[in-house]
């Protein structure tokens, strides 16, 4: 179930609370990166974010595995959460901005798309608004995660989306029965 209090909208300010992890979250979903778009992920054979993960970082890995992968280093941001943020190595997000937030029960619980990658289905950095509504046409709203629709393929999931109204900026995998986005 989708819980819908109120989230921070799109800066990187971040008030202390529990918004402020859904916050930090989802901004790490928003480093625009100035570069144009990738053509569809699925076509280009590329890494993608979805159903289940990010490569071999998967929803509901333990930190400990995670750790283990290499792909990911451990960051302070200034929010008080009850989860652990991480970077990927080769994608760092500056200031409370994130990749991941890790749960010591749950596991992975968010993987913010780092750069260019899409969805399976080639929703990322870079769609329009009209290419998101056409390929998720069951397209939610809520207070607490704005636009979210469930991920194809993986019931347990959403796909959270940050966009302007020229473009989506980024986009969350969120696991849906976490208890650290609250």
């Amino acid at each position: 179930m989708i819980p819908k209090r109120s989230m921070m909208t799109q800066t990187t300010t971040l008030r202390v609370g529990r918004s402020a992890l859904v916050a930090a979250a989802l901004a790490g979903a928003v480093a625009l990166t100035g570069a144009a778009p990738a053509a569809n992920a699925a076509a280009t054979g590329k890494a993608t974010l979805g159903p289940f993960g990010y490569g071999n970082i998967r929803l509901g890995m333990t930190e400990a595995k995670a750790r283990a992968t290499g792909r990911i280093v451990r960051k302070t941001i200034k929010a008080d959460i009850t989860c652990s943020a991480y970077d990927f190595t080769n994608h760092r997000y500056e200031g409370n901005r994130a990749g991941l937030f890790i749960s010591k029960k749950q596991g992975v619980v968010t993987i913010s798309a780092p750069g260019k990658v899409k969805t399976p289905q080639g929703i990322g950095w870079g769609s329009t608004p009209a290419q998101l509504k056409a390929t998720y046409p069951h397209l939610k709203q809520n207070a607490m995660y704005g636009t979210y629709v469930t991920v194809p393929g993986n019931p347990k999931a959403i796909y959270v989306f940050v966009s302007s109204r020229r473009m989506v900026l980024g986009v969350t995998l969120v696991m849906t029965a976490q208890t650290c986005l609250r």
